[in-house]
């Protein structure tokens, strides 16, 4: 075990004596989260509808980009070739996304996909869990809060990055940024199984 892993599991018990509740009690029957589960209910929007994001006519898809603000310099200058301003790190332009309080130290059992971060021969012990399979490799990550940073506590073997898996262990509200995504919550994981 290294001991990035020991320090994720040792936070989590020392969560758990905090809170008056033993480790061992910690060990029992896993939540079971689903996606939404990690997204706190929206505030009331004062009787204000929607706006629908329907384009009429022609658009011009840089003025749609561009409507948060001007792009900042690290993502460089999109008319350079891709090997170049591609392959920088990414730097997040947007707030981290709301959390849910309340699950913070649970011990959880959700479902999703791999995004390894580190793979030696389809063996993962570091990864991202996202809702949906190719999130932040072949479309842009979701939100900070759909994107959990898992730390494995045993290396798992992946047969196919597209499989779902079961992730279990303790959830932490914990704000981290990857090359990939940035992540509102991490989970020290006893367990990830194949759906």
């Amino acid at each position: 075990m290294d001991r990035r892993s020991l320090l994720l599991g040792a936070t989590a018990g020392l969560v758990e004596i905090a809170r008056g509740r033993s480790p061992a009690r910690a060990s029992s029957e896993p939540l079971v989260l689903k996606w939404a589960d990690l997204v706190p209910p929206a505030p009331p929007r004062n009787g204000q509808p929607a706006r629908p994001m329907i384009a009429e006519g022609e658009v011009d898809i840089m003025e749609f980009a561009m409507r948060d603000g001007p792009l900042d310099d690290s993502h460089g200058d999109p008319r350079e070739p891709e090997d170049r301003w591609m392959s920088r790190p990414r730097r997040s332009r947007r707030p981290p996304a709301a959390v849910v309080p309340s699950l913070d130290g649970k011990r959880v059992k959700i479902g999703g996909y791999v995004v390894p971060l580190d793979l030696d021969a389809r063996t993962v012990k570091e990864l991202l869990l996202v809702p949906f399979v190719g999130a932040c490799i072949h479309v842009p990550p979701p939100p900070s809060n759909q994107v959990i940073h898992v730390m494995a506590q045993t290396a798992f073997k992946m047969r196919d990055l597209f499989d779902p898996v079961w992730v279990t262990g303790v959830l932490t509200i914990v704000q981290s940024s990857t090359e990939l995504a940035d992540a509102s919550y991490a989970l020290a994981a006893e367990s990830v199984s194949l759906r």
